[in-house]
């Protein structure tokens, strides 16, 4: 594990001439807490009370039971410690504090080994809305509540450790895990009780995409398919054309367990696929619209 960072910084994307340019760091740092300032906290407060409020009835029960088992409230940024003592003894992970994105090895070595990167700093009240990177509301109150889950936070560790493999595979293995990720840990829905519910980061720490996904015609929503998730390319400065739907917790697990050598293989013979596409041998809960979709921009 890296050494603690004795003076954190504010690590946010550069915009340049030539466009977007990520910055990453690789240090640990101490949550620095007492110098969040009252604009901080308010920052929290509206945003926590904004989604506590728009999750009912769209977040799945998992993510709403993990999150008051947790003890997060509104009243001010959660302390990191105050979370790892309650985190550790349910599910034997623990929070870290960094400075922003972090390169993709050192990020799966961390989840492989229990500990989950959250960002120091919270977003201004000009990015209430809307911030490109991630940050403390979308790592914490997103990210943290399902690693109570003892089905998910094994599934996150596996994660890990199949990234660390994947990175040493190659780019297009990478490539490949990424959009497994993009498409359950951060933009995934749930069935339960015969109704879709939310529990991806990206939806639950989003007001407006909250909606979007249960709401919205313009969507698909497809059921899981490991292989077919890994092929299809996802959207980063909208919201997604498709999200996918998962049974349970467990069938991420039982999706992960199996080594992906060989998935890897048999992707690196087939093309990738547009976000917005619908096959034959989907499983279609809805054929989405497609209004208002980009024409371009996949990633």
């Amino acid at each position: 594990m890296n050494d603690i960072a004795a003076q954190p910084r504010r690590l946010e994307n550069l915009h340049t001439d030539k466009g977007k340019v990520p910055v990453y760091a690789t240090g640990v740092v101490e949550q620095p807490w007492d110098s969040y300032t009252a604009t901080d906290h308010d920052v929290w407060r509206r945003l926590y009370a904004r989604q506590c409020e728009l999750l009912v009835g769209r977040a799945s029960e998992a993510f709403l039971r993990a999150q008051d088992a947790m003890g997060m409230t509104l009243d001010a940024i959660p302390r990191f410690s105050d979370i790892n003592e309650v985190l550790s003894a349910a599910t034997g992970w623990t929070l870290i504090g960094v400075e922003g994105l972090l390169p993709e090895l050192d990020f799966f070595d961390h989840l492989a080994n229990r500990r989950f990167p959250v960002t120091w700093w919270i977003r201004k009240p000009e990015q209430f809305d809307y911030i490109e990177e991630p940050d403390l509301f979308h790592d914490l109150f997103g990210h943290v509540p399902l690693l109570m889950n003892p089905v998910f936070a094994d599934y996150m560790e596996a994660y890990g450790k199949g990234g660390v493999k994947a990175h040493g595979i190659g780019a297009d293995a990478l490539q490949h895990l990424t959009r497994l990720y993009w498409y359950t840990v951060e933009f995934g829905l749930i069935r339960e009780h015969g109704q879709l519910r939310i529990y991806g980061s990206g939806i639950v720490s989003s007001s407006g995409e909250s909606i979007h996904c249960l709401e919205s015609a313009a969507p698909n929503r497809i059921g899981f398919d490991l292989e077919r998730i890994m092929r299809t390319r996802y959207r980063i400065d909208t919201y997604q054309k498709t999200y996918f739907v998962i049974d349970s917790f467990e069938q991420l697990m039982d999706a992960t367990r199996p080594d992906f050598t060989p998935v890897y293989a048999r992707l690196a013979t087939q093309p990738s696929l547009p976000a917005g596409t619908v096959l034959a041998s989907d499983h279609v809960f809805q054929r989405g619209s497609g209004e208002g979709w980009a024409s371009d921009g996949d990633v």
